[in-house]
């Protein structure tokens, strides 16, 4: 074989591929890993989560409170004389109060300093400290509270504040791993790991989380007391829920802990910064999940796998009325959001507000249709009556 021919044939093309494999390999670095190692995305993986932690913890505050006790109750101590003595002197100690620190955590979520964290973390609190992450400490206002969603608002006045990104916990799913972010026991900042164990968690009001909210995050990743209202975090640092309890009432992990999502949590805080109130949305239907009445599935005419709320009665001049909804219909979507276990969709109520227009998806007769409806507030919350509901579908 001549040289010209080998050159041709195989030195030219085989330095081309080389210098195009290494040319590949500069560009996109994670081909050079999976390639050499083991796969490691720049944002997490199997080696270190320090990079989402650094994005998440400055963000992450510990929370002190002192509360007074009462002790045994003298009718003495409420004359203002005998009180005035009782400051200047050392009386028995079961005469004076007792004054009960607790401890938890929270997130800060706005450059302006306000911060979230649990109803339960400030119950009752005469005075609530802050402490951040880079040392700083500063007194905290109590903005309001809205014990239903176990939520709390607090804004401390601090120049240079670290904020948290916000994620998506809608696109949160089963095996996703997450980060817990809190003060357990005391003992300062610290990073427990897990996964999302479930998503839409329901029933937890004997656990101690909010009574209205019926759609947690379930992680397995270690929360004990002082996490609450602490940040739970996707592996890029960015905010999935607000730590609120645990399913063991021991009062320590038994690897099942819940998170009020932060898409929900933030509503909520906007309403109490606006309103000093929880304004939730309301379309004036009554509904059941769809699996909870596999009967109607067939007299409904609806296609195979159909998954949603199954609407059983309508407020007359209510919203979803307005819109065209009748009893019968199932609600599959609302703003394209999934309304596939029965209990997401009183979830993204809480998550509008009065005045918007929302998109529902749904179906009638086995045909797919879409209609809009402008939420309203709920008329129980105005003092108003809601109306007459329109009677539930029947089979024919």
């Amino acid at each position: 074989m001549s040289l010209q021919r080998f050159l041709q044939d195989w030195a030219i093309p085989a330095g081309i591929g080389l210098l195009l494999a290494v040319g590949a390999l500069l560009l996109f670095p994670q081909l050079r890993d999976g390639a050499f190692g083991p796969e490691r995305d720049e944002w997490s993986g199997p080696v270190s989560y320090a990079r989402a932690v650094n994005n998440a913890s400055p963000a992450v505050v510990n929370i002190y409170t002192r509360s007074a006790v009462p002790q045994q109750r003298h009718p003495l101590l409420d004359n203002p004389a005998f009180r005035a003595l009782l400051e200047s002197t050392e009386l028995p100690h079961q005469l004076r109060d007792r004054m009960q620190a607790n401890l938890g955590s929270g997130v800060i979520v706005s450059e302006d300093g306000y911060i979230l964290t649990n109803h339960h973390v400030i119950n009752q609190a005469e005075a609530i400290t802050v402490y951040l992450a880079d040392g700083r400490e500063a007194r905290a206002e109590l903005v309001g509270t809205e014990p239903n969603f176990d939520l709390a608002v607090l804004r401390v006045d601090l120049p240079d504040l670290q904020t948290i990104e916000v994620g998506d916990p809608e696109q949160a799913q089963v095996g996703d791993i997450v980060l817990a972010i809190g003060n357990p026991f005391g003992v300062g900042q610290t990073v427990t790991q897990g996964i999302i164990s479930a998503t839409g968690a329901r029933n937890l009001t004997n656990y101690g989380a909010g009574g209205w909210l019926q759609s947690f995050l379930q992680t397995d990743a270690a929360v004990n007391p002082g996490n609450s209202g602490g940040a739970l975090v996707d592996t890029r640092g960015r905010l999935l829920g607000i730590n609120t309890s645990i399913l063991d009432k021991s009062g320590y992990t038994g690897g099942i802990s819940f998170a009020i999502p932060a898409n929900i949590a933030l509503k909520v805080m906007e309403d109490i910064i606006e309103y000093g109130r929880v304004v939730p949305g309301w379309l004036g239907i009554e509904a059941a999940d769809l699996r909870q009445l596999p009967q109607l599935a067939p007299t409904l005419k609806l296609p195979p796998s159909t998954e949603g709320i199954v609407v059983l009665a309508i407020y007359n001049e209510g919203p979803a009325f307005k819109a065209g909804l009748k009893p019968g219909d199932v609600l599959t979507h609302i703003n394209g959001l999934p309304l596939n276990n029965g209990i997401r969709g009183p979830a993204t109520m809480f998550t509008l507000r009065p005045g918007d227009t929302v998109t529902i998806s749904y179906i009638r007769n086995g045909i797919e249709s879409t209609t809009e409806a402008i939420v309203a507030e709920p008329p129980q919350s105005q003092g108003e009556d809601p109306g007459q509901a329109a009677p539930p579908p029947t089979q024919e």
